[in-house]
């Protein structure tokens, strides 16, 4: 636990529950996670999927499921088209995954004809705390795009720049290292490409809101003295806010190194549609799921006041 991710979970309580779509909450462990954000203020939910499964799950986990809407569905990929649909008419401000493939939730959200998409990608963030880093801070994207190219890495950059103003606010720019595995450019090595022509992206206005250097390598992004014996000049070598990674395999494992070795805390949201998106697993403790819907809070608020398209 961290003061600073103490203090998201204190905003939201100054805010209304966002009203979140559960798709096909058909295990006992969903319904546990939904309980647990009702409980903390967070949400307000609609259960959307079989209602046999959802509740026999319910039963399952003792939890009285009578004063949440239940809107059934045949199964799961009727609920992902359902949650879209409340979405996209306002129903719902935010969409919660349950007991399906993530692929199979998104495919729903990014349909040319769901009414969810914008003008950018959606992507992943995880905020994270860690003992040993002296502030929050973002990787991004460890669980939505694959092997992006130089524009949806330039749409990750941005959603993630976005949800780093909604968090901590605008009294100064986040910095941005875009990570390779050399803070040199090299023809050989795409990642560092690509990190050169975000930064150039950022200095013509492409790309806005930020500080952001690249290429630089995970130690010199997280450590001053790593930056300084390399001869690093930058702003945000060794004081990264947000890390963007190459690809989502070392985005993935990065993310789960730190959680699971390194003890970080961690939080997830999809980012880029027009509600947020909580993606939580099996694996998220009570701390992980919390913030997970905190983000969405706040992300919800922050499009209703026009702070964020």
């Amino acid at each position: 636990m961290s003061p600073q991710t103490d203090a998201i979970l204190e905003k939201c309580r100054l805010l209304k529950p966002v009203r979140t779509a559960v798709v096909h909450p058909s295990k006992a462990n969903v319904l546990e996670a939904v309980d647990e954000a009702v409980r903390a203020g967070l949400i307000e939910p609609v259960l959307v999927g079989p209602r046999a499964k959802t509740e026999a799950a319910a039963a399952e986990a003792g939890i009285s499921i009578g004063a949440w809407p239940v809107i059934d569905t045949e199964h799961s990929h009727a609920a992902a088209g359902k949650a879209a649909e409340l979405a996209a008419e306002k129903h719902v401000d935010a969409i919660m995954k349950g007991s399906l493939h993530t692929d199979e939730l998104l495919g729903a959200i990014v349909g040319a004809d769901s009414g969810l998409r914008t003008a950018r990608r959606i992507s992943h963030a995880y905020l994270m705390s860690i003992a040993t880093y002296p502030k929050p801070f973002i990787i991004t994207d460890a669980a939505v795009n694959i092997l992006p190219d130089l524009a949806i890495k330039a749409d990750i950059v941005q959603n993630a720049v976005d949800l780093w103003r909604v968090l901590f606010g605008d009294a100064a720019p986040p910095k941005v290292a875009i990570l390779a595995a050399v803070e040199t450019i090299n023809a050989k090595m795409p990642a560092t490409l690509d990190a050169a022509a975000l930064c150039k992206m950022t200095d013509r206005g492409q790309i806005t809101g930020c500080l952001m250097d690249g290429p630089l390598a995970f130690d010199n992004a997280i450590s001053a003295a790593a930056a300084e014996e390399k001869g690093i000049v930058s702003v945000v070598a060794g004081n990264a806010d947000i890390l963007v990674v190459p690809d989502i395999e070392a985005g993935n494992m990065l993310a789960k190194q730190l959680t699971f070795l390194s003890g970080a805390e961690a939080a997830g949201i999809v980012l880029g549609a027009r509600v947020p998106v909580i993606l939580t697993s099996r694996a998220d403790g009570e701390r992980t799921r919390l913030l997970s819907c905190a983000l969405a809070v706040l992300l919800a608020d922050a499009r209703k006041r026009g702070r964020i398209k």
